[in-house]
């Protein structure tokens, strides 16, 4: 019951509307068309509303009645959801998946595996963030996320379980009217001093490490999407991620920027990990999701 009504009788409300009449409403629900008309009648009482006009040969609904049959459906729709929900997780399904990624995480995999997951787990409710460096390892930390699409510099904590699914290649770049663009050799650390780096660092710490950095002259930015639009422009240099750039390296907005191997000791790829905490055991949903994830990134 749901104060002094039923979900019975909110089903019988809806029947009635869309087949029409009372007793093909019966037939459809096996029921006695005596049946149904007192669950109406009580239902009218109870609320104090008329439903139906019964003037006619047929019952129409009325203006209300119109009005209250879509909350019907809602509520029977919010009804059956519940039911599906209580079963799923009796199933071993957890209720919820939090799921945090680095600006690092290419889009397009990561994509098809949660539309997959979609799928698989209709009624899973899951939330999805896109986290500045570091972040989404700081949210699997916390509690705040089960599963972290994520860089783990500069190697892997013992209390974290991570499966390596993927390299990131990072490219040294600048854009085609910078000075450095007009270099003819690899540049040094000379040659870079003058220029502003632009930097990818962690939003929280933005003044702690940072992957990569050469000199002392850095612009920081949290997300990928403004250092870009800052590289294009042609306030300094960076290292990318080769998939975010070959479009404008393509199109010659973006030309590489050859370093000397002194600068070529920090490496040329990143590791994504899908990660979760050693002591938090992942439920159904989450296993699926790595599993799949496994499948298709997957670097061995």
């Amino acid at each position: 019951m749901i104060g002094n009504l039923s979900l019975d009788q909110l089903r019988i409300l809806v029947t009635i509307a869309e087949t029409g009449s009372f007793s093909a409403t019966g037939r459809h629900l096996r029921r006695a068309q005596s049946a149904i008309s007192q669950s109406i009648a009580t239902l009218e009482s109870v609320q104090g509303v008329r439903l139906f006009d019964r003037s006619g040969h047929r019952p129409t609904l009325t203006e209300v009645g119109r009005v209250l049959v879509v909350q019907a459906r809602a509520v029977l729709a919010s009804a059956a959801q519940f039911e599906a929900m209580a079963a799923s997780t009796a199933a071993g399904v957890e209720p919820e998946l939090a799921i945090a990624i680095d600006p690092l995480v290419p889009s397009a995999p990561l994509i098809e595996s949660l539309r997959a997951l979609r799928e698989a787990f209709p009624y899973l409710a899951v939330s999805f963030s896109t986290e500045g460096l570091g972040g989404a390892e700081r949210r699997l930390r916390n509690g705040d996320a089960a599963v972290a699409l994520c860089t783990l510099i500069p190697t892997v904590p013992d209390d974290v379980i991570a499966l390596p699914l993927l390299s990131v290649d990072l490219r040294p770049v600048v854009a085609s009217g910078h000075p450095l663009a007009m270099l003819d050799r690899p540049a040094t650390s000379a040659d870079l001093k003058p220029f502003v780096q632009l930097v990818l660092s962690d939003p929280v710490a933005p003044d702690g490490p940072s992957y990569g950095v050469t000199g002392s002259h850095q612009w920081r930015f949290v997300d990928l999407a403004r250092r870009l639009d800052f590289l294009l422009a042609g306030f300094g240099w960076c290292r990318m991620p080769e998939h975010l750039i070959a479009d404008h390296l393509a199109s010659g907005r973006l030309v590489p920027l050859e370093l000397t191997a002194e600068l070529q000791r920090t490496p040329d790829t990143l590791t994504i990990y899908a990660a979760h905490m050693q002591d938090r055991a992942l439920g159904k949903a989450g296993r699926w999701l790595l599993d799949d994830l496994t499948r298709r990134l997957c670097v061995g």
